[in-house]
């Protein structure tokens, strides 16, 4: 028998990660969704494409940049004030660009977005970390993460059908109210007060000192920093080998979007069969390992490339919670700070990598492009199985 206290906290965890999910998805969203608007918001703002990506730009910066201050002010005040201040702030965004007067105002407004995304995603782990019981965090991020997921998975058709049935300020002001609402839902949800222990005892950015700390960090940046923009390429490669039009090429964000979901929701499952985060996070970047070296050097068929993204995508949606949940539990008081700088190391790896994995793409071969590929990950894995050695050995 359970007691009503316990039902009853149980209860409210669930509504928080329903929350939390809530509002990561729209932020994932809000970030893809410009990709299929650009046009559209080229008319409307009587610019071109190049002027009008600021806007994708703009956003990416701000968030990169700000991440880790933010974060150690998150660790510093009410986290779930903070967090909902930044909830209200992305809606007043939403809101500001929808009804612009110019692309300049536009991009400052997202620049502020930026900042407030910058809140809402460390912030938002850090608060699972602090209330879901240790045993099910890697399942309780995992299933947040799946909010971001769907988000970056169906943002770029949602504002797709949005703008082409309504108009182009329909996608942000929805993501506008969809924020607004997990605001007013967590407004009863999200814990009152920070607890007792976090209050005296951060340590701004001394963890940097401390290798337990920082060798998962770099580990995670580089394996799935450049896991993602292997990604980000694969239609590229596809296009290459197979000589795919743009819809069949789209496949591909099929395939790895369904293996993401499925690694997202495995993460706790893959935990309790390991043992711990660190064996699964082995098992995870060994996996991905493997899907991307099949998919860009093996002579696959199309159906054979589709299976290698979606183990790909798998591999990177079950490793991205329990590398976060061991990143949380390692940075005991500073969890904010953390996990903001986990985010601007995995983006600076992508914009690392990507620009020269795609000129080699256009200019060499697919394995020369794999060798780049290969050094990111193989670092990152080769971090990965010594932090789980010496984890194991300390105990």
């Amino acid at each position: 028998m359970f007691s009503s206290e316990a039902v009853a906290s149980t209860d409210n965890d669930r509504t928080l990660l329903a929350v939390l999910s809530m509002s990561v998805f729209f932020v994932g969203a809000s970030e893809f969704m410009l990709s299929a608007m650009l046009n559209p918001l080229s008319v409307a703002f009587g610019t071109d494409s190049v002027h009008i990506a600021w806007l994708i730009s703009s956003y990416a910066f701000a968030y990169a940049v700000a991440a880790p201050f933010l974060g150690y002010l998150s660790d510093r005040i009410n986290r779930s004030r903070l967090l909902q201040i930044a909830l209200l702030s992305f809606a007043i965004d939403g809101v500001g660009i929808a009804f612009s007067p110019t692309l300049d105002i536009a991009i400052a407004l997202r620049i502020f977005g930026g900042l407030a995304s910058a809140i809402i995603i460390p912030a938002s782990f850090a608060l699972i970390a602090e209330v879901v019981p240790r045993a099910r965090h890697a399942a309780a991020m995992g299933t947040v993460m799946l909010g971001m997921t769907l988000g970056i998975a169906l943002g770029p058709a949602m504002a797709g059908l949005l703008t082409a049935w309504v108009g182009w300020r329909a996608p942000f002001l929805l993501t506008s109210t969809g924020c607004i609402v997990a605001f007013l839902i967590g407004t009863a949800a999200m814990p009152k007060r920070r607890p007792a222990a976090v209050t005296h005892e951060t340590h701004g950015f001394r963890w940097l000192r401390n290798p337990a700390v920082t060798r998962p960090l770099l580990a995670k940046g580089l394996w799935n920093g450049t896991g993602v923009s292997a990604f980000l390429l694969s239609g590229e490669v596809l296009r290459q080998r197979y000589q795919l039009d743009v819809a069949h090429v789209g496949l591909s964000v099929t395939a790895f979007g369904v293996g993401l979901a499925i690694g997202n929701l495995s993460a706790g499952k893959l935990r309790r069969l390991t043992g711990s985060e660190e064996r699964s996070l082995i098992v995870v970047t060994s996996l991905l390992i493997v899907s991307v070296a099949a998919f860009h050097l093996l002579s696959l068929p199309v159906f054979g490339a589709l299976v290698c993204l979606a183990a790909w995508g798998a591999a990177l949606g079950a490793g991205a919670p329990s590398a976060t949940t061991v990143l949380a539990e390692r940075s005991a008081h500073d969890k904010g700070v953390v996990l903001a700088t986990a985010e601007t190391l995995n983006n600076v790896v992508i914009l690392s990598v990507v620009p020269i994995a795609s000129m080699i793409l256009a200019t060499g071969t697919i394995a020369m492009a794999t060798a780049v590929f290969a050094l990111g990950l193989s670092i990152g894995a080769a971090l990965t199985l010594y932090d789980a050695l010496e984890t194991i050995r300390r105990r």
